[in-house]
């Protein structure tokens, strides 16, 4: 199944709302990670990017790679969709960038370009993790890095859709996770634990570290309802791989 003309034009439709809803959390202070803006200083994922060749992998309004590119990076940002490519043209800082549009399954760069590829959701929780790895892979240096943060199994396996939050009680079968139906006919995907594992080490990846972010108590979810509101401070509700090519 090719996702990516529905998720563009999904993303299309979206964007300024999205932007207008989200933008205060995301952008609100340099690298903050997921649902929760947890800064990179408390999970130390990404380290020192100074004079490094940065792709943010989904970049939507450029949140992280203004900050990135503020901080020394060479960054590229890439998203599928012109609306949120648009945005990230609007709120560019001091600190130029260019921007690419692409799809996470294809990148559009040569072999070895990069010493990051990076995404905070984006391109690696909508494009098949089975297209997009390889391809991350492919265009890293050696020594170079890919981390990414998306949602949990146990997050997904718990979203009552009919509530529209995430509960205490299992929803959907763990083994079930990979395409999820998202609203105007695009998909987002979800792997299990296993499952990430094993596209990473086909991808000819090394797994440095699997972060599970854990919010402070009253942290607030930027994005989605739980029940309890301590859910992600009991259970694990994203997933931050550290990753290197060998």
């Amino acid at each position: 199944m090719d996702s990516t003309p529905a998720n563009r034009r999904f993303w299309n439709r979206i964007s300024s709302a999205y932007q207008d809803e989200h933008d205060p959390q995301i952008g609100a202070a340099p690298r903050l990670w997921g649902m929760y803006a947890i800064p990179d200083a408390h999970l130390q994922a990404l380290g020192d990017v100074t004079g490094k060749r940065v792709l943010e992998l989904g970049c939507g309004a450029g949140q992280w790679s203004r900050a990135l590119a503020a901080e020394g990076a060479i960054v590229v940002g890439l998203d599928l969709s012109e609306a949120q490519l648009a945005a990230a043209a609007r709120a560019m800082g001091a600190a130029r960038y260019p921007l690419v549009q692409g799809a996470a399954e294809q990148l559009p760069f040569a072999a070895d370009s990069f010493d990051l590829v990076f995404c905070d959701y984006g391109g690696l929780s909508w494009a098949p993790p089975h297209l997009a790895v390889p391809q991350a892979a492919r265009i890293l240096r050696r020594g170079g890095r890919l981390v990414f943060n998306v949602a949990s199994p146990w997050f997904e396996a718990c979203y009552d859709e009919a509530a529209g939050r995430v509960t205490t009680t299992l929803q959907k079968d763990y083994f079930g996770l990979n395409t999820i139906a998202e609203d105007q006919g695009a998909t987002s995907y979800q792997l299990t634990y296993g499952d990430w594992v094993k596209v990473l080490l086909g991808a000819g990846l090394v797994i440095d570290d699997l972060i599970e972010p854990r919010p402070e108590l009253g942290t607030p979810n930027g994005y989605n309802e739980t029940d309890p509101p301590d859910w992600a401070h009991r259970w694990p509700a994203e997933l931050l791989w550290v990753t290197h090519k060998p």
